[in-house]
């Protein structure tokens, strides 16, 4: 009997080798190469030979704004662009209990309300089981249509017949092909079985959201092409420990990567969280040197973060530096900075900086407060809590401008801030809300002079 050809694939970038190979060409990945049969193509069927595609002028083309709809949660839908997009193919990974099947399970229970109907496919747990979660999460009132399967070609039959207006799978990893060799959450299985769901979107105009299991660095498991295949890409965010949760986009083919949406998680399933700010800084200390509350930019939303830091002399010949919420490397930078501008020997000491509550902000903007927090509990300075700071610190001590400083006032304003410390720069194109003093400042020089003077 002859034997099978196998090809191999990298589990990363989808690479294809005719041999294996220890370090990927294309991702640059070590050991992520896997033997995989070649799929068989069927030579049975129409061809397509001698039907020529004609192109078409881009002028003659017809503008259609798409028509959306609704999930029933905000959140999700200021993520996904402004509502479900008929037709489209939405990937959703996280890692494990996140609350990926929990949110999608809320989203079809609010849409099945409105009179849509819903084919809800799981390939992981039982009816019984989704049953139990879905008497947590409240009423259905709706058609939602239960199907407990893993073959992508009984799932496309069903889909055929229901014709249902959303579908989620639950989880791609456990799909298959009768016609792949391999055995399913494989590469070619991953990758054949997605191509099936997005030929089946885009055929009938049913949105497909796919669940996607997650590797140990955090990405989709899988083939990158995966990633490339859909038209939107959702991460679930947060620790375990933690109750709230953040639903990023990194791919968005119909709206901003940009928006986040925030969700706090409890006994009746997840809570939209309305005021991010508010809940960011619930708990936060008053009187306390090290603390301070900055303005950070998630899309078009503003939200208020409080940045701690805590710097204490060590006994060691190499301090030590540690960063939670923000870029490691920044917080030496502006150690650095604070050393050669102002002068200040951190160099004995052990430096600690927090982003209170969980969330991670790479924003340049959040500059300003971690060199205030750092000088705060460096010389033991209080700062006043009714004070919000953010800028941009450059390399000689300048506060650099910043975007969207005029949300970011008015959002300290409706908090119940009475003292902005913004970049010069931004000073002058922004009128001060009502009950809100704005306060100008070119250099962190001027910064420390300010807190040494109102403290």
């Amino acid at each position: 009997m002859a034997k099978a050809k196998t090809v191999f694939f990298c589990k990363e970038c989808g690479t294809e080798s005719s041999k294996w190979l220890g370090q990927c060409p294309g991702c640059r990945q070590w050991d992520t190469f896997v033997e995989e049969p070649v799929i068989k193509k069927s030579s049975t069927g129409p061809s397509n030979r001698g039907i020529s595609a004609q192109p078409v002028l881009l002028s003659e083309v017809k503008s259609e704004t798409e028509s959306r709809l609704s999930s029933g949660i905000g959140e999700l839908d200021r993520v996904l662009g402004g509502g479900i997009v008929p037709g489209s193919l939405v990937l959703v990974g996280g890692d494990p209990g996140i609350g990926k099947s929990t949110l999608l399970l809320q989203t079809c229970r609010e849409i099945v309300n409105k009179g849509k109907r819903v084919l809800y496919i799981t390939g992981e747990e039982s009816k019984g089981q989704i049953k139990m979660r879905a008497e947590r999460l409240g009423a259905f009132s709706g058609e939602l249509l239960l199907l407990c399967e893993t073959n992508l070609d009984l799932i496309e039959d069903v889909a055929n017949k229901h014709k249902p207006e959303i579908i989620v799978i639950d989880s791609i990893q456990t799909m298959f092909k009768e016609d792949i060799a391999s055995a399913p959450g494989s590469v070619g299985q991953v990758r054949e079985a997605t191509g099936a769901l997005m030929r089946l979107a885009k055929s009938t105009g049913i949105t497909i959201f796919i669940i996607g299991h997650v590797t140990k660095e955090g990405m989709v498991a899988g083939p990158r092409v995966l990633e490339h295949m859909v038209d939107t890409v959702l991460y679930f965010e947060g620790d375990n420990y933690a109750s709230y949760r953040v639903l990023r986009a990194v791919k968005n083919r119909f709206g901003s990567t940009n928006e986040i949406g925030v969700f706090e998680m409890q006994g009746s399933g997840l809570i939209e969280v309305k005021n991010p700010s508010e809940y960011m800084l619930n708990g936060r200390p008053e009187g306390e040197p090290g603390s301070v509350v900055s303005a950070s930019i998630e899309g078009t939303r503003p939200i208020l973060v409080e940045v701690q830091a805590l710097t204490s002399r060590t006994n060691f010949n190499m301090p030590r530096r540690t960063a939670a919420g923000t870029d490691y490397n920044r917080v030496n930078l502006l150690m650095a900075v604070l050393e050669k501008r102002l002068g200040i020997q951190l160099g004995d000491c052990d430096a600690y900086v927090n982003v209170a509550g969980g969330m991670r902000i790479t924003e340049p903007a959040l500059d300003l407060a971690i060199v205030t927090a750092i000088l705060s509990s460096f010389r033991n300075i209080t700062i006043k809590s009714n004070t919000i700071l953010f800028g941009e610190v450059g390399l000689t001590g300048e506060i650099r401008a910043v975007n969207m400083a005029d949300q970011r006032v008015a959002e300290a304003a409706k908090m119940g801030f009475e003292i902005c410390i913004l970049p010069q720069a931004n000073r002058g194109k922004i009128k001060a809300p009502e009950g809100i003093k704005l306060i100008g400042v070119k250099n962190i020089g001027e910064v420390m002079e300010y807190i040494k003077e109102n403290r």
